[in-house]
């Protein structure tokens, strides 16, 4: 359930850190979820994004711990490629009275382009970003992070937000912003309404908020 840290070294018989999947900036535990009350399915992006997490002795200039975290480096796989199998990015959809899961998509096209993959007729492989959802009684609205952290692997951002059918996974419509949405959308109706708000921003690109509604 916990995999901790080891203390890396660059000497001989030194363990280099510990491999941590999906790493603690993967898995499902930063933008939380999206929850229908009215068919009890949750809604749960996550991403698998490993990394080796080690710890390094602390200045004593800086502070009194013997040792802090290290640089907590992406494994690259292959030709660059990501180290374990795709999806790298999804959504899961999950009956909570059945517990069961009604179905997953990749989300976003993660590294489909690479050369390594040219001439391969690969589907959307899933962005290791931390991606984020919100459930409205019709549709569930999903984002794209963008390249945000050191941490984030390279070409692993999107730019995309989509409108997704909840009952099966499929995009109904998306389009491409200038950045990746880095916060969790939210709704709200004003005049009669609806409008769908998030934020973007990115490495490139200064923060700022995006409204959408329909005509």
């Amino acid at each position: 359930m916990f995999t901790p840290p080891s203390v890396g070294g660059d000497g001989p018989g030194t363990t280099k850190g510990t491999i941590q999947a999906p790493g603690s900036t993967g898995g499902g535990n930063w933008t939380g979820a999206a929850f229908d009350p009215e068919t009890g399915i949750l809604y749960v992006p996550s991403r698998t994004n490993p990394f080796v997490a080690d710890l390094v002795p602390g200045d004593p200039a800086q502070t009194n711990l013997t040792y802090r975290a290290g640089t907590r480096a992406i494994i690259p796989g292959p030709r660059g490629l990501p180290l374990l199998k795709p999806p790298y990015g999804r959504i899961t959809a999950i009956d909570l009275k059945r517990g069961e899961h009604v179905w997953m998509v990749p989300n976003g096209d993660g590294p489909r382009n690479h050369p390594g993959l040219k001439g391969l007729n690969v589907g959307p492989l899933g962005g290791a970003v931390p991606s984020s959802a919100i459930a409205t009684k019709t549709l569930l609205f999903a984002t794209e992070a963008d390249q945000i952290t050191p941490r984030t692997p390279a070409d692993a951002g999107g730019r995309k937000f989509k409108a997704i059918d909840k009952a099966t996974g499929k995009t109904l419509w998306e389009i491409e912003l200038e950045a990746g949405a880095n916060g969790v959308p939210m709704t709200y109706v004003f005049q009669g309404k609806q409008y769908v708000v998030f934020a973007i921003g990115g490495t490139n690109h200064p923060a700022e908020l995006v409204a959408l509604a329909l005509p």
